[in-house]
C-alpha cells in the first residue's frame, strides 16, 4: 500500500488534530483551501469524494448546525417604542378566547358571554389608570383615539357640542397623528398654536400660559415622547389649561405601562393609550374621557361603547389589552429599574467606545427604555441597515414617519441641525432584553460607525478626515 501523498497527509493531519468535522466551523474553508492548493493532483477528486461520502454524512447534523449559526445571527430587538412582541400571557389569553365569537351587542348567550368579558376588561384597564370603567372607550388604535379628541373641536353644532372653543394648543414634537390632524383641522377653520421645546424636549410652561387666549378650547401635549423619551409635567400643563377654561388631553401611548399613569393625579380630561406598546395586540387602543366632558363620536353608526364609538367591539383585542395591563401591574416597576440600568450601561459604553456622539432627550426626565443618539458623519438609515445585517434592530425615529426622508421633526424642534438629525438612531429597550444584548450592540456599533464615517466624503473632526485618524 502506497504511503499518503503530501496532500493526503495534510488533510488527515487536519482531521486528526483539529477534530474539525465535529467541532470547527472552519471545516469547509479548510477543505476548499486544500482543494485550491493541491487541486492538480489526480488523486484528490476521488479522495474528496470519499471524505464527502463517509464523513460528511456522518457529521451532517453538526455541519447543518454550524451553517445555521453562521448564516443566521442572533436576533436582538431594540425597537420597542415602535411596537412590542406579545407577552406570552397575553397570547395565552387570546388563544383561549378565540372560540368566544359572539357579538357583544347580541342578547343571546353567545353575545352575553362576550359582553361580560369586554366589561371585565374595561374595569381592569380603568383601574390601572385610576379611572372609572364608564370613562373608558375602546378604539381601534391610539391614533384613532387622538383623532377623536382633536376632531371634537371642529364640531360646534347644536347636535354635538354647542359653543366649543375652536382653537387648539399642541407642541411641535407630538406624534404625527396629532400634528397631521392639527394641520387638517386648520383647513377646516380650527385655530392651532404650537408650543416650542427646549434642547431636551421640554415645553416652556410660561409660553403655554402666554398662548392661553379666550378662544383656546384644548391643550394637547404628549406625556412621553416616542423618539427621545422626554417626559412632560402633564399635571402642571393641565393646571394652566384648566385655569384658562380649556380642556386637557395627553397622548400617553408611550408612557402608559412604562411609568405610573393616574388620570386623577394628572387632572386630564382625555388620555390616549394603545395595546401594542405594552406587549398587547395591535389594532386596539382606548380613550379615557372624564365624566361630564363634552364628547362627540368620531366614528358613527351603531350604539357600541354606549354610542361613543360605532363598530362591533374587537373582543379578542380588548381581552388582550386587559391581559397586557394585568402584566404591567405585575412587572412594570421592576422592569423600569432594570431597563434604566441597561440604558445607563449602553450610554456609558457608547461614550467610551465612540468619539463625537450626542445624546438627545432629557438626561433625567426620560423613559427608562429610550436612548436617542446622534453620530455626526454617519447616516441613521445606514446605521440601521448595517446593524440589521448583524441581527440588531433599532430605529431612526418614529415608525409612523419612517417612510419620510426628512430629518426627525422632534430633533429639529429641539434645535438639532438637519445633518446631525439625519445621523441619529433610537434604541428602545424592552422586557426581553438582557445584558448580553447590550454588550453585543456595544461590540458591533463602534465598527459600524467607523466604517460609515470612513466612507463619508464630508465627515471631519478637528480638520482631519475620519479615515486617517
Amino acid at each position: 500500500m502506497r504511503p499518503p501523498s503530501q496532500g493526503e497527509a495534510v488533510l488527515q493531519e487536519g482531521i486528526r488534530n483539529d477534530a474539525i468535522l465535529s467541532n470547527s466551523p472552519g471545516f469547509l474553508n479548510r477543505i476548499y483551501f486544500i482543494l485550491f492548493i493541491y487541486g492538480r493532483e489526480q488523486y484528490l477528486s476521488a479522495w474528496l469524494f470519499g471524505v464527502e461520502y463517509s464523513i460528511f454524512n456522518m457529521h451532517r447534523a453538526r455541519i447543518t448546525e454550524i451553517e445555521q449559526s453562521v448564516m443566521t445571527p442572533r436576533q436582538i430587538y431594540f425597537d420597542h417604542n415602535a411596537t412590542t412582541p406579545l407577552h406570552p400571557e397575553v397570547k395565552k389569553e387570546m388563544v383561549a378566547a378565540m372560540e368566544m365569537f359572539g357579538n357583544p351587542s347580541s342578547m343571546h348567550t353567545f353575545g352575553r358571554q362576550a359582553r361580560a368579558n369586554v366589561e371585565d376588561a374595561r374595569v381592569r384597564v380603568a383601574q390601572f389608570m385610576g379611572a372609572d370603567e364608564s370613562e373608558i372607550v375602546f378604539t381601534g388604535s391610539g391614533s384613532e383615539a387622538n383623532n377623536t379628541v382633536l376632531s371634537l373641536f371642529v364640531c360646534g353644532s347644536s347636535q354635538c357640542i354647542p359653543g366649543m372653543k375652536q382653537t387648539i394648543i399642541t407642541s411641535r414634537i407630538e406624534h404625527p397623528c396629532v400634528l397631521e390632524t392639527s394641520k387638517c383641522l386648520m383647513h377646516r377653520g380650527v385655530g392651532v398654536k404650537y408650543l416650542d421645546v427646549d434642547p431636551y424636549g421640554k415645553i416652556d410652561l410660561q409660553q403655554l400660559d402666554d398662548l392661553m387666549t379666550d378662544d383656546v378650547g384644548l391643550v394637547s401635549v404628549m406625556m412621553a415622547n416616542n423618539e427621545i423619551g422626554t417626559i412632560q409635567d402633564i399635571a402642571a400643563i393641565a393646571a394652566i389649561a384648566h385655569r384658562n377654561g380649556a380642556y386637557m388631553h395627553t397622548d400617553a401611548v408611550q408612557a402608559f405601562g412604562k411609568i405610573p399613569v393616574d388620570v386623577r393625579s394628572l387632572d386630564v380630561d382625555f388620555l390616549t393609550i394603545s395595546g401594542h406598546k405594552i406587549y398587547g395586540p395591535k389594532g386596539i387602543g382606548a380613550l379615557y374621557v372624564r365624566k361630564g366632558t363634552p364628547y362627540c363620536p368620531f366614528i358613527r353608526g351603531g350604539h357600541q361603547e354606549k354610542g361613543r364609538r360605532a363598530g362591533t367591539e374587537n373582543t379578542l383585542g380588548i381581552l388582550g389589552l386587559a391581559r397586557a395591563v394585568d402584566m404591567r401591574v405585575a412587572e412594570m416597576e421592576a422592569e423600569e429599574d432594570r431597563l434604566q440600568a441597561y440604558r445607563q450601561l449602553l450610554r456609558e459604553g457608547i461614550e467610551d467606545r465612540i468619539d463625537d456622539v450626542f445624546f438627545n432627550g432629557h438626561p433625567a426626565d426620560s423613559l427608562a427604555n429610550t436612548l436617542n443618539v446622534s453620530f455626526p458623519g454617519a447616516e441613521g438609515e445606514a446605521i440601521l441597515l448595517y446593524l440589521d445585517l448583524e441581527g440588531i434592530a433599532v430605529s431612526t425615529g418614529s415608525a409612523c414617519a419612517s417612510g419620510s426622508l426628512d430629518p426627525s421633526h422632534v430633533l429639529l424642534a429641539t434645535g438639532v441641525d438637519a445633518e446631525r438629525a439625519h445621523g441619529s438612531i433610537r434604541i428602545s429597550l424592552g422586557r426581553d432584553n438582557t445584558p448580553e444584548d447590550i454588550y453585543t450592540l456595544l461590540d458591533v456599533l463602534p465598527g459600524v460607525i467607523r466604517q460609515i464615517r470612513n466612507m463619508s466624503t464630508a465627515y471631519m473632526k478637528g480638520g482631519i478626515h475620519a479615515s486617517v485618524r
